[in-house]
């Protein structure tokens, strides 16, 4: 992200029939698994049996080890070799969107597990970055040494300092962002993968704008972050700003159209007056984007959103993706938009979608498509250090910081790897587009330009289906794929004898294990139970022989509290803490508590 040099400002962490419509012309589906396919040119870090860009290899292998913390893993954000935490988030937000919105036709184009892999890259990468409560990592790497090097990731010389927030240098946007994408991933594994989606839960519950909030009540259903979005939608411009784009940078838009979703789907609660604003606004982004609102976009002459110079195509998957779902959500309401110029159906919504992805794809008057590898005429020069030097595996040879520039960069041929699926920044305002790698405005690709397309490439490629948007989100569990994975030693787990204390069960499990540095690692999850008829407060928990990071209660003198999002439990339920160390399971038993 050449322009991207700064660490982000530091402000802490939290069925109707089908449409009229036949989509045609492009194969959606081949565009999506290629949009997909682009992730794995982007990994970082040690690199699974299953990678399927060969011509990558391990890189950033001591990310974080400066800091004393593990930061190996994760996603170069675009076509340099920095890991920015708030975009890489919300390239995971938008990622796990599509899949809850679209997982049934993206399972149909048996795309569904590369997409889940693709969140799950991120989303473990995000939990290291998180090691403690109210510390978040934000940045590896440094833009400015990065950006004055011209190296492959498997080279690379450059600068990996680990940038964070905590309570002395706050930062709530990245916070809220991060908090929001492991919300939305956790829907995304809760058939799947249930307690890995409970452990990103407990990673998530840190924060509190509105775009967090949002997430985090459709994973959760609690009436906290409800009441959140009700209270503040005014004060923090969720009710206020009318938007015209959407983005990584701002979001407004996407929280409008989730809080409307919210509203048609009966769950407002005392808000209604309320959510009915956001909805407004959302419905305003809407007319905007195709031409009949107050605050229109700007449009190319050949009829792309255009934004600004510089990487203008992420406006522009995101916004189709928006208008897309929007679209689904009116149909499953049974209901149009009222926009300035007239009424809007929810066909003219998803056909403006096409429009742009058709766009995209190379009917345009270049006819160019901007997603590498797909159609005849596309980029042949990214700007992109990995794909424009030869792979490590081809030619070992050490690429020099500034020898990259000198042998590669300036080099005027295509790039010696295909970064298949990857989402350029496209043409200027008036439809022209220069193919060279100095030309970053135009050929840089970006994470958060493709993640958009994965909802949206699986609607065009699947149809509508006849699924009610407004149904709660869950995505579909993948097929199981057999393997048979090198056995890691593990302690013996007792589960916990359900340590019950009256009308309190507790009981553990192990979820996962791992070995580091020679040393085993095991990740256990702690359910702890009100089995009484009665309100369970003011719980203190005694906890002996833990030896690592533990998430999802709060440290109160020698006990442990219920987290501050949470101040009790109702007859039957549950809450759950995580917590990881190199031993047995840790001691956990109940200290007091108090029934009313």
């Amino acid at each position: 992200m050449e322009s991207f040099v700064r660490l982000i400002s530091m402000v802490p962490l939290f069925l109707l029939l089908g449409l009229p419509f036949a989509l045609a012309g492009h194969d959606y589906g081949q565009a999506l698994s290629k949009s997909i396919l682009f992730f794995e040119a982007q990994r970082s870090g040690y690199l699974p049996h299953t990678q399927r860009v060969t011509w990558r290899a391990n890189s950033g292998l001591q990310d974080g080890k400066a800091s004393g913390v593990d930061l190996v893993g994760g996603y170069y954000d675009a076509g340099d070799n920095v890991k920015f935490g708030l975009p890489m988030a919300f390239t995971i937000t938008m990622m796990s969107w599509g899949l809850l919105e679209y997982g049934k036709q993206m399972a149909s184009s048996g795309e569904l597990s590369h997409a889940m892999d693709a969140v799950k890259w991120g989303t473990d990468y995000l939990i290291k970055a998180h090691p403690e409560p109210y510390v978040l990592y934000g940045e590896v790497g440094d833009g400015n040494t990065d950006h004055y090097c011209w190296q492959r990731p498997e080279d690379m010389t450059t600068d990996r300092h680990a940038y964070k927030i905590d309570p002395s240098n706050p930062g709530s946007d990245l916070a809220g962002e991060t908090a929001a994408a492991m919300a939305a991933a956790s829907l995304v594994f809760r058939h799947s993968n249930p307690a890995y989606a409970n452990e990103l839960l407990s990673h998530a519950h840190q924060d509190e704008l509105l775009w967090a909030a949002a997430w985090l009540y459709q994973a959760t259903d609690n009436q906290y972050y409800l009441n959140y979005l009700g209270k503040n939608g005014d004060v923090l411009g969720g009710t206020g700003w009318g938007m015209s784009e959407f983005s990584w940078d701002v979001k407004y838009a996407g929280v409008q159209t989730l809080v409307a979703k919210f509203l048609m789907q009966g769950k407002a609660g005392g808000y209604a007056s309320v959510f009915e604003k956001y909805q407004e606004k959302a419905e305003s982004f809407m007319c905007n984007c195709l031409g009949k609102g107050n605050k229109n976009v700007q449009k190319t002459p050949g009829g792309l959103i255009y934004r600004q110079n510089w990487n203008n195509m992420q406006f522009v998957t995101s916004a189709s993706f928006l208008t897309a779902v929007y679209s689904d959500y009116l149909s499953s309401a049974g209901r149009n938009m009222n926009c300035a110029s007239g009424n809007v159906s929810p066909t003219e919504l998803i056909s403006f979608s096409k429009q742009q992805v058709d766009y995209l794809l190379g009917d345009n008057p270049r006819a160019t498509s901007y997603m590498v590898g797909y159609g005849n005429n596309y980029p042949q020069q990214v700007h992109h250090r990995a794909s424009s030097i030869v792979s490590i595996k081809v030619n070992p040879s050490f690429v020099s910081c500034r020898g990259g520039y000198a042998t590669w960069f300036s080099k005027k041929a295509s790039d010696p790897n295909l970064l298949v699926g990857a989402v350029v920044g496209g043409p200027d305002a008036y439809d022209n587009f220069a193919d060279q790698r100095d030309n970053y405005e135009q050929t840089e690709p970006a994470t958060y330009n493709n993640a958009p397309l994965f909802g949206l490439l699986a609607r065009l490629s699947g149809g509508h289906g006849g699924y009610n948007q407004l149904l709660p989100a869950v995505a579909p569990a993948p097929k199981p794929v057999v393997t048979q994975p090198k056995p890691t030693p593990q302690p013996k787990v007792t589960p916990a004898p359900a340590a019950s204390s009256g009308p309190i069960a507790i009981e553990q499990k192990l979820t996962t294990s791992w070995i580091a540095n020679g040393k085993n690692y095991y990740r256990y999850s702690t359910i702890v139970t009100n089995k009484s008829a009665k309100t369970l407060t003011d719980l203190k928990l005694s906890i002996s022989k833990l030896y690592g990071p533990m998430w999802g209660l709060t440290q109160s003198g020698d006990s442990y509290v219920f987290p501050s999002w949470l101040t009790s439990l109702a007859a039957g339920k549950s809450l759950e803490f995580v917590y990881i160390h190199s031993s047995s399971p840790a001691d956990v038993s109940v200290s007091s508590y108090t029934l009313a």
